[in-house]
């Protein structure tokens, strides 16, 4: 199980931090680079064609304003991509946000919410899941976690109400 992280700038770090410590409790490994498709295309092109050689399995795009980097990668490789916008310009990640999920037919991008690297990875775990059924395992206890936190939030809640 191997993510790519690819970020247009090394600016956009913060946003998929939290993602990265998803990505380690459920032991998945993980490469992170700089990679633009304005600024280096030919880099970025050879990546997508290598990713799969490479061993990775799902390829997490993190940009913002003009987003084309998952766009890029999504069509020179045929593993699953899934792009983060980054709020980084006066448009507040909008342009981004347009740019990652206005994809072609034929070359998707599944996007998250701006800024939301969290939510990446836990797309590329899911994603994994289909083909890793330890993972789907540890995936199930996790959302079952979620829920005990919301069960509990809503107890303290009404014992905080009484």
């Amino acid at each position: 199980m191997k993510v790519a992280i690819v970020m247009g700038s090394d600016s956009d770090f913060p946003v998929i931090e939290k993602g990265i410590e998803i990505l380690k409790r459920f032991n998945v490994d993980y490469e992170v680079r700089v990679i633009s498709a304005h600024r280096t295309p030919d880099i970025a092109v050879d990546f997508a064609k290598k990713a799969a050689k490479n061993g990775f399995e799902v390829i997490i795009a993190v940009a913002g304003k003009a987003a084309h980097l998952g766009g890029v990668i999504a069509g020179c490789s045929c593993l699953p991509v899934i792009g983060v916008p980054v709020k980084a310009s006066a448009l507040e990640g909008m342009d981004a946000l347009l740019s990652i999920v206005q994809m072609p037919p034929g070359v998707p991008v599944a996007t998250v919410a701006i800024n939301a690297g969290d939510n990446a990875a836990i797309l590329a775990i899911q994603i994994l899941s289909v083909k890793y059924e330890e993972l789907r395992k540890q995936f199930y206890i996790y959302k079952e976690e979620m829920a005990q936190k919301v069960i509990t939030a809503d107890k303290n809640l009404q014992e905080k109400l009484k």
